[in-house]
Parts: C-alpha cells; structure tokens; sequence
C-alpha cells in the first residue's frame, strides 16, 4: 500500500492507495513545518496516523505540503513521519501536488486558494515558474486568510456599510480588542482569519462583500498568474476550499482578464490518486 499525503495549513488528508485506489482516508490537523517543530509533527504521526495505518503493509509515503519547498524544512516531515513509519518518505510541495492533480501530465497553470493561495507554470512534469507566494502579510492574495485580513480591516476602519460591519462583528461575536489579540497574539493567525472569511462566501448579494472578493482575486490574477508565460492561452486550473466556493467570482475575474480557466477542484487528492495509479 501507498501513503499519499495532501497538507495544508489548517488539515492533512492522509489516503492508503493500493492496485490504483483509495482504500481508507484520515484527516488530521495542518502539519506545516514553517509553523510547527518536528517534535509537534511527529506526535501527530504517532497518535493518530499509526492507528490509521494499523497492521496493513505500507511500502512508501508521498507527502505533499504547505511550506514544503526548501530541503531542510522537507526533511522535517520526513524524519517526523519515518519516527513511527519505518518506510521510504518522499516530501514534495503542495504545489507540486496541485499541479500534478490538476494538470496530470499536461501543461498549464496550476493554482491553490485555500487557507493560502500559490500558482506555477507546469510543463507536464515539472514547475518550471514559480512567482513566490510570500505568506499572508507580505502576499498570499486571493486567500482565505487574506480575504479574512481584508474584511477584518475593513470593518476596523469603516469601509464597508455600517450594518455588514455590525452583522459581521456580532455573528462571530467580535470586538476590536478580541480581534486584535486573536492575530497579533496567538499562534496561526491565518487560520484564525481564513474562518472569518467564511461571512463573505455567506453574504456574497451584498454589492460591498461582492467587491471585495472580486478585488481580492483580481489581485491574485494580476499579481501572480499573469507572470507566467502564456498566460493568456494555457488553461489556469485551481485547487483549494476558497477556490470552489467562490467560483462563480473567480470565472467572472478571468473573463474580465481574458483568462481561460480550467478545473477547479475542491480538494487535489482525487486527482493525486489517479497520476499515482499511473
């Protein structure tokens, strides 16, 4: 049996694969080096994915993840998984693992909104262009952490209508001070700020909401995709919760653009299986 892995910021998805199918699937919280020890990772391993597995014959993992780019932060993970998985450990970046479930074996653009977003050119085998992401203080546009940062500041300084700032503040029970702690305080901020974001995907008929959003993936379009060599003719597919729930926006940015969207996939595991299975 194959262990192929698909982690972002806020949850794993771990699936046993055999003969070109999932067999089992587990989901567990983000295991993201940038943010989290090899200590932490590795507790996660042995608490809930060693029970996962159990007695079945595992022959090899492939772990794709957040803030998986750089060997020394992939050989985190992987000492964390091979503490209690005594079997050959390959850790690529999550956008490899996008690109590889969105485009298989053909060219493209291959994008990731979720609680973080990022995009590459993707010659059919390898990324070939990468425009950084830079995390949600410096980028990560398009985001949910960053749709979140922005409806938070927006209501912080009244730019948006006075009963969505108080609708907003009192569904999710909010005050200033409270929001302040929450991200400049405690651990994962982005997190904390992409689960605002869920009022927006709620509250989409209001034309500020709208705007808001629609100016957010504009900027992920302009500041990211449009880098990339033939932008305007390959297919730009996407993967990640924002960019399913939020479709219908994301198509409207691209038509303005002039850009050709492809899929977009809610999560990249189904099509990880199958360029596995292959």
């Amino acid at each position: 049996m194959k262990l192929i892995v698909d982690s972002g910021s806020t949850k794993t998805t771990w699936c046993l694969m055999a003969d070109g199918q999932m067999r089992d699937q587990l989901h567990t919280g983000g295991m993201n080096p940038f943010f989290q020890s090899e200590e932490e990772m590795a507790r996660i391993v042995a608490l809930e994915v060693v029970p996962f597995v159990g007695e079945r014959s595992l022959e090899s993992v492939y772990f794709y993840g957040a803030g998986c780019a750089f060997p020394e932060k992939n050989r985190l993970v992987e000492r964390a998984i091979q503490s209690h998985l005594s079997v050959p450990v390959q850790v690529e970046s999550d956008l490899l693992g996008a690109a590889r479930s969105l485009c298989q074996q053909e060219e493209g653009i291959a994008c990731i909104l979720g609680t973080g977003s990022n995009s590459c050119y993707y010659d059919g085998h390898e990324i070939r262009q990468h425009v950084s992401p830079l995390g949600f203080i410096l980028g990560d546009e398009g985001s949910g952490a960053v749709l979140g940062k922005r409806l938070v500041s927006d209501c912080l300084k009244h730019q948006l209508p006075d009963d969505v700032c108080e609708k907003f503040m009192q569904q999710y029970q909010l005050t200033p001070a409270s929001i302040l702690d929450r991200v400049y305080k405690q651990p994962f901020p982005n997190r904390y700020l992409a689960q605002l974001s869920r009022f927006l995907a709620a509250n989409l008929s209001e034309p500020s909401v709208y705007q808001l959003v629609w100016n957010c993936f504009q900027d992920f379009f302009v500041r990211n995709v449009m880098q990339y060599p033939a932008y305007d003719c390959l297919p730009i597919h996407l993967t990640g919760s924002i960019a399913f729930y939020y479709q219908e926006v994301l198509r409207s940015v691209a038509d303005t653009l002039q850009l050709k969207l492809g899929r977009i996939e809610q999560a990249p595991m189904p099509g990880l299986i199958s360029f596995h299975a292959k």
